[in-house]
C-alpha cells in the first residue's frame, strides 16, 4: 500500500496511529481494482470482486476526522465481505483543512455516481449500492442517504441507495452535539448554517432515505452513542425502518475492526441485511406519512 503517493495529512493522534498500524496490517497483502472517479489523488477507489457476487455492492467511506485517512484503510474488510457475495468499493475523498465542506461530500456522491455507472463490469448490481463508512466516513454515507438533491444533479435514480450502514457515525454538529471541539472540516462563515447543513439528523428526507443498519460499539466515544440513538429516532419517526446493532466490549476504533472480522458476526449480518433489503419493495412516500 503506497500511501506516500498522497498529499501529506494532519498528524494522527496516537490512538489513531496505533488503528492506522492495526488496520493496514489486517489489510496487507489485500488488493483490489483501483479507479479514478475525479483528478485530485484522493478521488479514486478499489473495488474487491467475490468469486461469487450476490449483486450486493457496498460503497464505503473511511473514518480519520475529516482531515486523515485513506481508501487503503479500508482494504482489511474485504474477504469477510467477499466470502458473503458483497462487492466492496473502497472510496477516498478529498480532506481538511485544505478541503472544507461540501468538498468531501461531493467526493463521496461522485463515488456513488461511478459505481451506479461501472460496477456492473465487476459483479456487482447497481440496483443494489449501499453506502456505509465509518466515524467521518459514516457521517457522509449517513448525509447522502438522507438528502436527494445531489443524486439528481448527478443523473442518478432517486432511489440508487438502497441502505446505508454508518459504523460509529456522526449524525449532528453544533450546539447539543457532544462535540468539544467544531471539525475543522465545517470551514468557516455562518457557522449554524453550515453546521445544520452537513448534520444528516437536520437534513433528513423521509422520501429519500433508504433503510438504515446503525452500528456502534458498547465503548464507543459517549456521543456518538448519543447521537446514534438520536438519529434511530429520527429515523423512525419519520417513518425509515432503521435496525441498531451494538459491539459489545467496542470502543471506537475496535468497532471498525469488527467490520473486517467473521467471526464478529458483523460482515454476515451487514451482509444479510443488505440481501434483505434489496429483496423488499422500496417504500412510497405515502407509506412513510
Amino acid at each position: 500500500m503506497k500511501l506516500d503517493r498522497y498529499p501529506p495529512q494532519e498528524p494522527l493522534s496516537p490512538l489513531g496511529a496505533a488503528y492506522q498500524e492495526r488496520i493496514l496490517a489486517l489489510g496487507e497483502g489485500v488488493a483490489g481494482h483501483e479507479s479514478a472517479y475525479g483528478d485530485d489523488p484522493y478521488q479514486t477507489l478499489a473495488i474487491f470482486r467475490p468469486p461469487q457476487p450476490s449483486g450486493e455492492v457496498l460503497v464505503f467511506l473511511h473514518g480519520g476526522g475529516w482531515t486523515s485517512g485513506y481508501k487503503e484503510w479500508m482494504y482489511f474488510m474485504a474477504p469477510a465481505l467477499l466470502a458473503q457475495g458483497v462487492v466492496l468499493v473502497s472510496a477516498g475523498y478529498r480532506l481538511a483543512p485544505h478541503h472544507v465542506f461540501p468538498a468531501g461530500l461531493d467526493d463521496a456522491a461522485d463515488a456513488v455516481a461511478w459505481t451506479w455507472r461501472h460496477i456492473g463490469a465487476h459483479g456487482g448490481d447497481p440496483r443494489r449500492i449501499f453506502v456505509g463508512g465509518h466515524s467521518a466516513g459514516g457521517h457522509y454515507a449517513a448525509l447522502l442517504a438522507v438528502s436527494a438533491a445531489w443524486r439528481a444533479l448527478r443523473a442518478l435514480p432517486a432511489d440508487v441507495v438502497r441502505g446505508c450502514l454508518p459504523v460509529s457515525g456522526v449524525y449532528r454538529f453544533g450546539p447539543g452535539s457532544g462535540l468539544s471541539v467544531r471539525p475543522r472540516f465545517l470551514g468557516t462563515g455562518d457557522e449554524a448554517r453550515v453546521d445544520a447543513d452537513a448534520s444528516p439528523l437536520h437534513r433528513l428526507e423521509a422520501a429519500a432515505c433508504p433503510p438504515f443498519l446503525i452500528t456502534h460499539g458498547s465503548r464507543d466515544f459517549p456521543h456518538l452513542v448519543t447521537q446514534s440513538q438520536q438519529m434511530e429516532a429520527a429515523l423512525r419517526a419519520a417513518g425509515v425502518p432503521v435496525q441498531i446493532q451494538i459491539l459489545e466490549g467496542a470502543d471506537h476504533f475496535e468497532a471498525s475492526v469488527a467490520c473486517g472480522e467473521h467471526l464478529s458476526g458483523w460482515p454476515a449480518l451487514a451482509a444479510a441485511w443488505m440481501r434483505q433489503t434489496a429483496a423488499s419493495p422500496i417504500p412510497s412516500t405515502g407509506e412513510r406519512q
